[in-house]
């Protein structure tokens, strides 16, 4: 009898992904008079707040139940109960989003049922909309948080068939500040009045102020969430968003069309994103978009030279590494290894899409890997350079290699909230950076110095 024995488990190693109930609360600030409420221990909710401060150098709120040894073998509904009342004392919200953590879903509390109970018993009160969402940490990554959270917001507060409004449902994913408000500018190039769910451009990135405000401006409005059901279309950016997505939720309940694209980094993908646009609004694209996608083909032959051949290894988000090995692809740089902490996203197969007819053998896609994974098969691929977020930092000084800092989170930079990414002007930044990493790191290496490169 032949008797099959499992690997032996090996603990992750600085994790390649961020927990789940932080990506939900980063998109929880998107909302307008939104307060993000993690059901948990007052330690969770501390270490997320100082992973999206950190990034985007805002004050930001994360409240929690506060649970303790009693609450983890009593359960937590009494806190759960208690804390939305201090929450609403307190910061008089429109609403609050609610996600779990590890610790109450492993306990089993039901807080849909909590919820519930909640509004019955406080029905005399003046109450904000609740919405939740369960998000363990040991079964998901931000990005799935993230996601997960979009998605609650639309079926809980999107409930009822509206008139047709002529709005485009824009779900953007995880991407800067920067991102969101150019995205915004692009749809009214279009003419169009694009619903951003959800939309951190001034909650994660607003003006200083001589007041501090406990819950800041901006974000997408309830109003206009609970009005996608009279859009036009949605458009959902990211090839590896879930099946059970915020557009496929409002296509099977409200056949509102849905178009799911990788996020426009590059020029292929940039292309098929103002096609998308062009198609929904019956717009052509704008000539200043025409402009810009000309100055980014200029570039493209300028820069070939210092690019071309270059070997790359990138990582983070699972989006985020999709676009920007497609990007990379398309300027000529290989990379060795693409990688990511999620797990079961068809991975491969995505790179495979972006990367067609770019290059002459496939690219190394691993997913559910940390940083100890990616390393020890970096090390024997020579990289030139990494591309990712922060935590790949120590990395990249190990091997005396650039790294260029894209994605969330960006915690030894300034403006991490300010990078663009998207469309014709976010590549030709990318580009722009990546090509004077390069530049610089030639220059650093030069007995002489060169004074023209």
């Amino acid at each position: 009898m032949t008797k099959t024995i499992a690997p032996a488990y090996v603990s992750t190693t600085n994790a390649c992904k961020l927990c789940t109930p932080l990506g939900a609360a980063m998109a929880f600030k998107g909302i307008q008079g939104a307060v993000p409420f993690l059901h948990g221990s007052q330690g969770c909710a501390t270490y997320m707040r100082r992973y999206v401060i950190s990034h985007f150098r805002e004050p930001v709120d994360v409240a929690s139940s506060a649970l303790g040894e009693k609450n983890a073998i009593y359960g937590g509904g009494a806190n759960l109960k208690k804390g939305i009342l201090n929450v609403m004392k307190k910061y008089e919200p429109e609403i609050i989003g609610i996600a779990t953590t590890c610790l109450t879903e492993t306990i089993g509390d039901d807080v849909p049922m909590i919820l519930h109970e909640f509004v019955k018993e406080f029905s005399d009160l003046d109450l904000p909309a609740l919405v939740q969402v369960s998000t363990p940490s040991f079964n998901g990554s931000h990005t799935e948080g993230w996601h997960g959270a979009v998605r609650s917001l639309v079926e809980q507060l999107c409930t009822e068939p509206t008139p047709i409004n002529g709005t485009v449902n824009i779900m953007p994913g995880i991407v800067s500040c920067e991102d969101v408000r150019h995205l915004d500018q692009i749809c009214r190039d279009f003419g169009i009045a694009a619903t951003m769910l959800p939309d951190i451009s001034e909650t994660l990135d607003g003006p200083a102020l001589e007041d501090y405000q406990n819950i800041p401006d901006g974000g997408t409005p309830v109003s206009a969430i609970r009005a996608m059901s009279g859009a036009t279309a949605s458009i959902e950016l990211g090839l590896l968003q879930p099946t059970k997505s915020a557009g496929n939720s409002l296509m099977e309940r409200f056949d509102v069309p849905n178009v799911r694209l990788g996020l426009p980094i590059g020029l292929r993908a940039s292309d098929a994103f103002f096609t998308a646009l062009e198609e929904i609004s019956g717009t052509s694209m704008d000539n200043r978009h025409s402009l810009a996608r000309g100055r980014l083909v200029d570039a493209y032959v300028d820069g070939h030279k210092y690019v071309y051949g270059k070997r790359a290894v990138v990582y983070g988000e699972e989006d985020m590494v999709v676009a920007m090995t497609g990007f990379l692809a398309e300027i000529g740089v290989n990379v060795v290894l693409a990688g990511t902490g999620a797990r079961d996203k068809n991975f491969a197969q995505a790179i495979a899409t972006v990367t067609d007819g770019l290059v002459r053998s496939p690219v190394h896609a691993r997913e559910g890997v940390d940083f100890h994974d990616i390393a020890e098969q970096a090390e024997t691929l020579a990289p030139d350079f990494l591309v990712g977020h922060s935590k790949g930092y120590s990395y990249a000084r190990d091997w005396n290699i650039p790294l260029v800092r894209c994605g969330f989170p960006v915690h030894d930079r300034f403006g991490g909230q300010r990078i663009l990414h998207l469309g014709y002007k976010g590549t030709l930044n990318l580009f722009d950076i990546i090509v004077n990493t390069i530049l610089e790191r030639k220059q650093s290496d030069s007995d002489v110095g060169y004074g023209y490169l």
